[in-house]
């Protein structure tokens, strides 16, 4: 690679990194429907020919944060697994869950997407990356046949960024180790009776 080709690619990265954090200092103040490339541009001291050069919408823009979010989550999903043949779930600790360090660490970006307009889209593209690869990678070899196995994942998936998304609005209220042992417990518990309150009260 000649020396003028790598000082255009780092041109390339710096800029495409500037405009997506252009596009996330603005959508921490405004819904990013009424988010303009003009505003983007000027946030981050580019042109529009520099935007263009990169993207073809802010729609692509936002795509390509949530895409990038999106592959580090897989990544931190997997780790638990992805260097052993058997994945043995009765023995899963606390330390080897990763996925909550995952979203601490990128708490400023979950935030801004969280509270804003394209939230739907972000759990949308995380539920469908996170469904194909539990459904591609991860095979039970004890399998209740009446269970239906997409709906096993989309019944776990759900819980799990339903949690995820709990913790990332209470503002990162526990730690990511809380929140890992937390998961761990959820996963092995295993309730055979629950006392009600609702004897009595109809008298």
């Amino acid at each position: 690679m000649s020396e003028n080709t790598k000082k255009t690619d780092r041109r390339v990265v710096r800029s495409k990194l500037a405009l997506r954090e252009a596009l996330l200092s603005l959508m921490a103040q405004k819904p990013f429907s009424t988010i303009s490339i003009t505003e983007i541009v000027e946030c981050a001291n580019y042109n529009r020919g520099t935007f263009y050069a990169n993207y073809e919408s802010k729609e692509e823009l936002l795509d390509e944060v949530i895409d990038n979010l999106t592959l580090q989550l897989l990544q931190s999903f997997r780790a638990p697994y992805e260097h052993v043949e058997v994945f043995r779930i009765n023995e899963l600790t606390a330390t080897s869950v990763q996925i909550f360090e995952h979203f601490y660490q990128n708490a400023g970006i979950y935030t801004v997407l969280t509270k804003s307009d394209v939230l739907p889209k972000l759990k949308e593209k995380m539920f469908t990356a996170l469904k194909k690869i539990t459904q591609e990678e991860l095979i039970y070899s004890e399998q209740d046949t009446a269970i239906d196995q997409e709906l096993l994942s989309i019944y776990a998936i759900h819980a799990l960024l339903g949690l995820i998304f709990h913790w990332v609005e209470s503002d990162f209220k526990y730690s990511p180790a809380y929140m890992q042992d937390q998961l761990i417990r959820l996963v092995n518990w295993r309730p055979t009776s629950a006392k009600t309150a609702v004897k009595g009260t109809m008298d």
